[in-house]
């Protein structure tokens, strides 16, 4: 399982613009004016590289628990493999339940067979192999110690009333 670019820029930054604060554009990241990623997409079909894949628009653990559904399979993501975004001046890498939940990254997640060897960066953009698809349903996410628990989706849910 992969992620292109980096995750949780654009949440963070409206975490900080709803709190008041003023940002300039040097502070803005990139997922601001996203860039569709078209070209990698392009290269995963003509490779046959990708098995599943989906655009992180409302979130990596929503998204992922669409294809994880959609396929009925499960998940094992490593949290210290998933690229998290820097933002503002002086930069800070955000925090992972940015990356985690938080939405409007338009980078792409995909799976790959095993045997498939997949490019660490395509079309310009870093690709990260971020954990694995399990034959077990629930999507765990493991620490650094490698400790696993059950990752809920809280990223964007279209049809509800409100986040939870």
């Amino acid at each position: 399982m992969y992620v292109t670019g980096a995750l949780g820029g654009a949440a963070a930054t409206l975490k900080l613009l709803f709190a008041g604060r003023k940002l300039l554009p040097v502070d803005f990241p990139l997922p601001f004016y996203p860039i569709p990623r078209v070209e990698v997409g392009r290269f995963l079909l003509q490779k046959d590289l990708a098995s599943a894949m989906i655009d992180l628009s409302d979130g990596l653990s929503t998204d992922l628990g669409h294809i994880c559904e959609e396929s009925s399979v499960g998940a094992e993501i490593q949290a210290s493999a998933i690229p998290r975004a820097s933002i503002g001046k002086p930069s800070r890498t955000v925090e992972l339940e940015f990356a985690l939940n938080g939405g409007d990254d338009y980078e792409l997640l995909f799976t790959a067979p095993p045997e498939k060897r997949v490019p660490s960066k395509i079309a310009g953009i870093p690709i990260t192999r971020i954990g694995r698809i399990t034959r077990e349903k629930p999507i765990l996410l493991v620490n650094a110690n490698g400790v696993a628990s059950k990752l809920k989706a809280r990223g964007w849910e279209h049809f509800k009333e409100a986040r939870s």
